[in-house]
């Protein structure tokens, strides 16, 4: 429900609060009062774009506000937060306009006007003489039929499985964009494997084989020097050992004499006994220690081939050796990618049954639905003046050879809110064959159809407040009074706010504000001006006689307003 409006220098509006009520509010005011000024204004917030010729002359900017009872609404609500606004009853949409640019707020966040548009659609609905109008936009008819016929839980339920499929789509088409990578590198990938195993290198081997090089590489060396300090340490006379046994001897007497000696002794017999050993060791290793060329060629061969694989493969044999381990395990998780895509398959396909079943099954209840608009927007149309209306929705969907969803041999596309789509028809006249609604010709005919339409759809509650701007054109007479009624019995539910020059329609309202100029000072501003009960029948005699009001036609109003309250026009 709007609230309040409040305008600041726009246009001829120098600064106003209007404070509006529940059921009908009737605008009225001379032509060139500044109506179109005030639904102007209402645009703004809405989200339309708007010029910065409309600042007020002399003022820094323009200054448009509106405060929405929007409830406790969990939509509303998830909408705010999607805008990074903070939800709250009362929802505030504001609007400034400077020479150099605009600028919109949610409840005090800056918002963009897609935004502010996203958020406003939730909150009224503007059926002006060229924007805002809802219904002649055939993406909202879908939803429009989903809110009448209550196909939330059904739409939700089709939705689920949308977003399932569309996962698993998603996820195959990753899986199989890894695939084909996988496979542009497998041929890469087996000529590393072939050539890393034709070396077959170990952990460690390099290390090891360098230490056997050096060894060959010296064998003669090693050889020569084992057998001569060998012999130097146990062997021929003056050998080192003899003559450590012959001071161990001597030490053994001397010890004998004076204990202090007994430390001494220890350590030459240790002595005799580590040259023993050492003397048997060179021994050993001289009679092993030999000259091998072939061995000595094939570890230098082998090492070449080692240090190749270490400069290819990341600069060391270990990170060869853990490059051969990443390869070989994406090749292993290549050759499962077809049991996975396989599996995925199956999922996909009861998916895509479920998919489908939900999508038939929400076809189906909207053509049920479809069934009843038609036969409620027809007996509207017939309390308008129009008994020979013909509705009609008309649903159609995208085949498609890969489409989602199976219907029978065909193939339809999926949308998110299902695979339907859906545009109204309509004829006026007998024998006229029905045509889209977005091209019925303008006028009074036009505006009882929107009022038909939005008073049969809004009970779905779709539209939780209605302004309707001269919906009265073309109209007059008795098909008038029928178009008050209609505003009047649609206003027991919803809010509406109608700007008329038809006293049949001001007759219906709870509340009547007057638009009028005036003058400030030097200059002309607009305002409006909320009536007092007693004051409605002279505003609605000035619509009938103009500006020279008789005493016949205040009377005539007077009656008028006596029997709208009646449920007479």
């Amino acid at each position: 429900m709007l609230k309040s409006l409040y305008v600041r220098d726009y246009a001829l509006i120098e600064e106003l609060r209007v404070e509006f009520d529940a059921g009908l509010t009737v605008i009225t005011g001379e032509t060139g009062a500044g109506k179109s000024i005030l639904i102007g204004a209402l645009q703004a917030i809405l989200g339309v774009r708007t010029s910065s010729s409309v600042i007020r002359s002399g003022a820094a900017k323009a200054v448009i506000e509106g405060i929405f009872d929007s409830g406790d609404d969990p939509a509303m609500a998830s909408l705010l937060r999607a805008y990074a606004a903070e939800p709250a009853p009362l929802t505030i949409l504001r609007r400034e306009i400077a020479p150099s640019h605009s600028r919109g707020f949610i409840n005090d966040t800056p918002a963009t006007l897609s935004a502010m548009r996203a958020v406003a659609s939730r909150l009224i609905d503007l059926h002006g003489q060229h924007e805002h109008q809802s219904l002649l936009n055939v993406s909202t008819h879908l939803g429009l039929l989903d809110d009448f016929g209550r196909l939330g839980a059904a739409r939700e339920a089709y939705a689920g499985h949308y977003r399932a499929f569309s996962a698993l789509r998603k996820e195959r088409e990753a899986l199989a964009a890894r695939q084909q990578d996988m496979e542009e590198r497998r041929a890469l990938h087996d000529f590393q494997i072939e050539e890393i195993d034709r070396v077959s290198p170990r952990e460690g081997e390099e290390e090891a084989l360098e230490k056997e090089r050096r060894v060959l590489e010296h064998a003669e060396r090693l050889h020569e020097a084992s057998v001569r300090l060998g012999a130097a340490l146990y062997e021929g006379g003056g050998a080192i050992h003899d003559q450590l046994v012959a001071v161990r001897d001597e030490l053994r007497e001397l010890a004998e004499i004076d204990p202090l000696f007994g430390e001494t002794l220890d350590e030459i017999e240790a002595a005799c006994i580590v040259t023993a050993e050492t003397a048997s060791f060179l021994k050993q290793y001289g009679e092993r220690a030999a000259s091998d060329p072939e061995r000595l060629e094939e570890i230098r061969m082998r090492l070449v081939d080692l240090r190749s694989l270490a400069r290819k493969y990341g600069g060391t044999l270990e990170a060869a050796l853990a490059h051969r381990r990443k390869i070989g395990e994406a090749r292993e998780e290549a050759e499962r990618f077809d049991a996975a895509l396989a599996s995925l398959a199956e999922r996909m396909a009861a998916t895509r049954e479920q998919l489908s079943e939900a999508a038939g099954s929400l076809s189906a209840q909207r053509k049920e639905v479809a069934r009843a608009i038609r036969k409620a927007v027809e007996e509207e149309c017939g309390k308008l003046g129009m008994a020979d209306c013909r509705f009609e929705v008309r649903f159609s969907v995208d085949e498609h050879p890969e489409g989602w969803i199976v219907a029978g041999d065909r193939r339809a596309a999926a949308h998110a809110s299902g695979m339907d789509r859906a545009e109204f028809y309509i004829s006026t006249n007998r024998g006229e064959a029905l045509r889209p609604l977005v091209r019925v010709a303008s006028g009074g005919e036009i505006s009882r159809i929107m009022l038909a339409l939005k008073t049969v759809l809004a009970r779905s509650e779709a539209f939780p407040a209605l302004v309707f701007d001269e919906i009265d054109t073309g109209i007059s007479g008795a098909v008038a009074g029928k178009v008050g009624q209609s505003l009047r019995a649609l206003a027991a539910s919803h809010q509406v706010v109608v700007i008329t020059h038809l006293p049949q329609i001001a007759s219906q309202g709870d509340t009547h504000f007057v638009v009028e100029k005036y003058a400030s000072g030097a200059r002309v501003a607009t305002r409006i001006r909320r009536l007092a009960e007693e004051q409605w029948a002279e505003q609605v005699a000035g619509l009938m006689a103009g500006k020279e009001i008789t005493d016949a036609a205040l009377q005539s109003a007077r009656d008028l307003l006596k029997a709208s309250r009646k449920g007479g026009a």
